[in-house]
C-alpha cells in the first residue's frame, strides 16, 4: 500500500528535494506541498495523507502550532507528523513532539533516513536517530535528577524497554538485545503507554529523559 505524504517547509528547495526523494520510492507518494503552517493544515485537511513532514520554523503558523491543530482535530489526528528540524536552531521541537508529532529527522539526514522515517510513521512507529535523540532531549530539557517514584511505576522489563527506546533503538533492536519476540516488545510498549498516559515512542523517550531514567 502506498504511503501518502504532505511536505511542509518554507524553503522551496527543501520541498522539491524531499518530493524528489520520496516520489522515487515505489511505496511512497507526495500528494501535497505546503510553504507554511497554514497551508500545511489546509493540505492535510483536504488530502488526509498518512504522513506530514513538518518543518518547525515557518511563516504565519509555525510547525508547532500546526502540529497541535492537526492532532487536536479528530478529522486529521490520524495523520502522523514527522518533524523536520535543523536541531541547533529549533529548541522548541520538543514542544512539537509533545503536541503529538510521531518523530523527527534532521534536514541533512539523507534519503535513507527520511524514507524510513516516513514508513515508520505510517505504521505508528517512530524512527529516531540515537545520537539526535540524546542530544535533543538533553538540550531542551536538562533535568538530570533521577525520579525513583517515576521509575517504580514500571516493571523491570518495562524499564529496560524504556531505556532502549529513549536511546533511539528500534523495536527489532530492543527485541534482539533483550531476547524477546517483536510482539512481546510491542506489548510492553502498549502497557508502558497505558501506564504513563503517553501516545507514542517519542513521548516515552521524552518521559524517560525528563525523569532521569536514562542519563
Amino acid at each position: 500500500m502506498t504511503v501518502t505524504v504532505v511536505v511542509a517547509d518554507d524553503q522551496e528547495l527543501i520541498r522539491a528535494g524531499f518530493e524528489l526523494i520520496l516520489d522515487a520510492q515505489p511505496d511512497i507518494s507526495v500528494v501535497g506541498l505546503a510553504a507554511d503552517g497554514v497551508e500545511a493544515v489546509e493540505q492535510v485537511r483536504a488530502l488526509r495523507p498518512d504522513v506530514c513532514l513538518m518543518d518547525v520554523r515557518m511563516p504565519r503558523v509555525d510547525g508547532l502550532q500546526a502540529t497541535r491543530a492537526l492532532k487536536r482535530d479528530p478529522a486529521t489526528a490520524s495523520t502522523n507528523i514527522v518533524v523536520v528540524t535543523t536541531f541547533d536552531l529549533d529548541e522548541y521541537v520538543y514542544g512539537a513532539l509533545r503536541a503529538g508529532a510521531s518523530g523527527f529527522v534532521l534536514k541533512n539526514s539523507g534519503a535513507r533516513l527520511l524514507t524510513e522515517a516516513v514508513r515508520a510513521a505510517k505504521h505508528g512507529e517512530s524512527l529516531i536517530s540515537p545520537s539526535v535523540t540524546v542530544r535533543l532531549l538533553e538540550h531542551v530539557h536538562d533535568r538530570r535528577t533521577r525520579d525513583d517514584a517515576a521509575a517504580d511505576r514500571l516493571s523491570g522489563q518495562e524499564a529496560k524497554v524504556v531505556t532502549r527506546v529513549a536511546r533511539g533503538w528500534t523495536n527489532n533492536e530492543v527485541a534482539a538485545d533483550l531476547n524477546l519476540s517483536l510482539s512481546t516488545v510491542k506489548t510492553h510498549l502498549g502497557r508502558i503507554q497505558d501506564k504513563l498516559s503517553l501516545r507514542n515512542r517519542v513521548e516515552i523517550a521524552a518521559w524517560a529523559w525528563e525523569h532521569g531514567i536514562v542519563r
